[in-house]
């Protein structure tokens, strides 16, 4: 038996009166979802802890069967153990975005947050803007390291976890309550934007109509995980595809292999056709037992606040990569059983994560079911399923 985990990171909602009062799940078209649903169990997951920050991180740690009040030392040190950065066990890391601020003629406490990704800016085009604040700031107590996109990590040697502000969490609104309140941390986001604002490179990303990427946002401060091996937890071999930093830090703290996907970069445009081949090759070919997919490209678009967006990116989830998936599955002859879910919701209405139970759907080759319900929201909450606590996902997937 194989096993996949299809997870579209943010996909679940709330209804819109924009989409008939349907959610963008429900109202997307989504063939493959909902014909594997009529022979699939479905239902709600709780992914997110009572008492913690519903986030990509507790979420995917739950779903991956970590339970997040036991393993979580917070966000920023799975995103650097995913580029190798060797934390020392007083280092604090920290997330630091690249955003895209107002330029008003006002105090940088005065201005808004109009983009926590800067356009999903280039790793490329965000390298040369890293260095150019860096260079400046970097010493042998704040190191910076390039990530992927808008992704980036601070490392602070003996530091503190002090509590920051999420970005996302904040768009549209004026910054200066939720500024770092450490003085070296408030100084380097406030020094990044006199540096960034009138760059080369955000001069000609403006000229292009495109968010200029002009400040530094410094969020989800932690400590080194120690997460213990996945294979040694479920005897299963796995693998995880994903864009995104966390996942692959999550990925690299449980011992799982890396799989890099060309093309793909964590936005509504990625290589989906990509990462669902990779998966297939890692278990029809490659001996792995277990693929974890994670597309980003939802839960952006919710942050976005971008209706079509969504609706657009879940249906590229459902016929490019679960179709695919499943398509070639069945032609390799090969049993196996795949869950489809998001981590967490993040509702156009608010542009940011909630922690409300998400649907899952669990499909099982070798057991299909007559039922008559599609995958939403709405109809995995009528199913009566109810599965109270995310961290037992991974025991359910594998019939442990």
């Amino acid at each position: 038996m194989k096993y996949i985990v299809v997870l579209g990171d943010g996909m679940a909602d709330e209804p819109l009166e924009a989409l008939g009062f349907k959610t963008p799940l429900e109202y997307a078209d989504t063939k493959a979802m909902d014909a594997m649903s009529k022979k699939a169990e479905i239902g709600l997951v709780h992914t997110i802890p009572e008492g913690m920050t519903p986030g990509s991180d507790t979420a995917n740690l739950s779903v991956l069967g970590y339970d997040p009040k036991i393993y979580y030392s917070g966000r920023s040190p799975l995103e650097a153990l995913s580029i190798g950065v060797d934390m020392k066990p007083d280092d604090v890391a920290l997330r630091c975005n690249i955003v895209t601020i107002t330029e008003e003629d006002k105090p940088y406490e005065e201005q808004r947050i109009m983009d926590h990704s800067s356009g999903e800016i280039s790793t490329a085009d965000a390298k040369i803007l890293l260095e150019a604040v860096t260079s400046e700031l970097s010493d042998e107590i704040y190191q910076f390291y390039l990530g992927t996109s808008y992704r980036h990590c601070l490392i602070w040697a003996k530091g503190s976890v002090v509590p920051l502000t999420p970005p996302h969490d904040v768009l549209t609104q004026v910054i200066g309550q939720y500024l770092p309140q450490d003085e070296k941390l408030r100084y380097m986001q406030k020094r990044s934007y006199e540096i960034l604002k009138d760059h080369p490179v955000n001069l000609e990303r403006k000229a292009k109509g495109l968010n200029p990427a002009n400040s530094f946002w410094f969020w989800g401060a932690g400590t080194r995980p120690a997460l213990s091996s996945f294979e040694d937890k479920y005897h299963k071999k796995g693998v995880m595809i994903s864009a995104v930093d966390l996942l692959k830090g999550i990925a690299a703290g449980a011992g799982m292999h890396n799989i890099s996907v060309q093309g793909a970069n964590g936005g509504l445009h990625t290589n989906y056709e990509g990462k669902a081949q990779a998966a297939v090759d890692a278990l029809t070919k490659d001996g792995y037992d277990f693929a974890y997919i994670h597309v980003e490209a939802p839960d952006e678009m919710g942050h976005q606040g971008s209706v079509e967006r969504k609706v657009q990116a879940i249906e590229y989830l459902d016929k490019r990569v679960i179709q695919y998936v499943k398509d070639r599955m069945d032609a390799s002859g090969e049993d196996y059983r795949m869950m489809v879910l998001p981590d967490h919701p993040t509702p156009i209405c608010v542009r940011t994560h909630t922690g409300n139970p998400v649907p899952y759907m669990l499909y099982d080759s070798t057991k299909l079911q007559d039922n008559a319900w599609n995958y939403n929201e709405k109809e995995a909450g009528a199913s009566g399923n109810v599965i109270a606590h995310g961290y037992e996902l991974m025991d359910y997937l594998f019939a442990i």
